[in-house]
């Protein structure tokens, strides 16, 4: 450029690098289309089948109870005829091990079955959108309203809609809340508005938490905030089942002669809740509800073309290779999963439904009574069947060792009693120190449940 000639003018706008651009992407909000098939079918059974166990199960009685119960207060779990105590934490332990391993089974076979068919967040994001399509319409008429001006019309549809996800927001609140305080009991003061605090807190809570991720972030959970779609990679393999596209029949896409079984309408993208096109190859947000399957296979029926343009398949049979179901990793998940499962449930049938802790006197070490030593101890017995129970109390491990009182102690159903036990030998029989003991705790008339615990008795 020579001297006479100007210099343009700078812009005084900053510059944004692609990079910063790309960080702070706003998010587009998604209007998922509502299909029809098989799969959506299924996904549907889910949501009746788990909606029904969950709002159901809170009203089932058992034995005059709330049939599964998590009663805090007084440190019981109480599920059908079975009642846990915090002894039994094991059980809990057991329960989270397996639900780890099933996913990691169902991941390695099928891909994300949990997050498309049964994860809450799918179940109850597909019942807002349900209760959203009925109250504004399909997908069309959605996205219309939603570019309309404010008005009475407009007004009315959201506070509607609105009005009935925040209903059964509090209403599945209320019914979390039930598994905790019994849920008739919550039921009669949610009418005379007297919850207590903690009770009107987590109905809240649970309400607001339902209300704001099916309703409001929907996607961003899966894509952002569930930690599952972030390793869920390291459990898939080729022979893992996913949703394909089959690129090799659909491309090159378009309509008329030359091209593929794609006519590149969209659906499969207007249909996934997540909002990414599956024809892109598999992506981490793909939650795996096959809607795209469902909405393709509409297309291809009314164009009289063979259905699994989009399907489940894996990545061997799409390049034209076997598929092994029975590979290592699934066969060690599936014994582990077994072993565990059989040893939960033999320990459940073995299972003692007494409990005793066996716990010195701490205000003497032991003393004398005559011609005898005497230690006293406090037997804490819980019943934790629902009947009630007459237990007899013996001790041995020394010669001429008995219990001085009482040596029958009635405990009620599904209750805890602490009882003080005094434990006599002659002195001349044992020489000085400490003794091992053993207390056995039986119930009368009852063949098999009896305890044996072990103690120490004490000689000066």
């Amino acid at each position: 450029m020579s001297a006479g000639q100007s210099q343009p003018a700078r812009s005084l706008e900053p510059v944004s690098s692609p990079l910063e651009a790309s960080l702070y992407e706003v998010r587009r909000k998604i209007y998922p289309r509502a299909v029809h098939g098989w799969f959506a079918a299924w996904r549907w059974a889910a949501v009746w089948a788990t909606q029904l166990a969950f709002y159901g199960g809170a009203w089932l009685t058992w034995n005059e109870r709330q049939a599964i119960l998590f009663d805090i207060v007084h440190r019981k779990f109480y599920l059908l005829g079975l009642v846990f105590w915090p002894q039994d934490i094991i059980y809990l332990t057991v329960l989270l091990i397996l639900a780890a391993l099933a996913l990691f089974l169902f991941t390695a076979a099928a891909g994300r079955l949990w997050c498309g068919y049964a994860c809450p967040q799918t179940v109850y994001t597909e019942i807002f959108l349900w209760i959203e399509r009925v109250i504004e319409g399909d997908r069309n008429a959605r996205m219309k309203l939603d570019r309309k001006s404010i008005g009475l019309k407009k007004l009315g549809l959201k506070g509607a809609k609105h009005a009935a996800w925040i209903a059964l927001s509090l209403w599945t609140g209320f019914t979390f809340v039930g598994y905790v305080t019994p849920i008739r009991e919550l039921w009669a003061e949610v009418m005379t508005l007297s919850t207590g605090p903690w009770e009107t807190f987590w109905i809240g809570f649970y309400g607001f938490a339902t209300y704001g991720n099916a309703g409001w972030m929907r996607e961003q959970v899966c894509k952002y905030m569930c930690p599952y779609a972030r390793f869920q990679s390291a459990m898939f393999d080729k022979d893992t089942l996913i949703i394909t596209y089959d690129g090799k029949r659909g491309e090159p896409r378009g309509k008329g002669a030359g091209k593929g079984d794609c006519v590149d309408c969209g659906i499969c993208v207007q249909a996934c809740p997540t909002g990414i096109d599956i024809r892109d190859g598999l992506q981490y947000e793909c939650i795996g509800c096959a809607a795209c399957i469902d909405g393709c296979n509409q297309v291809m029926d009314k164009l009289a073309r063979p259905r699994g343009l989009i399907r489940y398949s894996t990545t061997h049979a799409m390049e034209g290779r076997p598929t092994r179901l029975l590979r290592p990793r699934v066969l060690a998940y599936s014994m582990i999963l077994l072993a565990v499962l059989g040893a939960a449930l033999a320990s459940l049938y073995l299972r003692v439904p007494l409990k005793v802790n066996v716990m010195r006197d701490r205000a003497a070490i032991a003393r004398e009574v005559g011609d005898e030593i005497e230690n006293v101890y406090r037997l804490q017995i819980m019943n934790t069947t629902e009947q009630e129970r007459v237990y007899e109390i013996r001790v041995r491990g020394l010669e001429d060792i008995e219990i001085e009182g009482e040596d029958r102690v009635h405990v009620g159903p599904a209750t805890a009693r602490t009882v003080p036990v005094r434990v006599r030998v002659e002195r001349d029989e044992v020489e000085p120190g400490t003794h091992a003991i053993e207390f056995r705790v039986r119930a009368r008339g009852v063949a098999g449940e009896s305890v044996r615990e072990k103690s120490v008795f004490i000689v000066p």
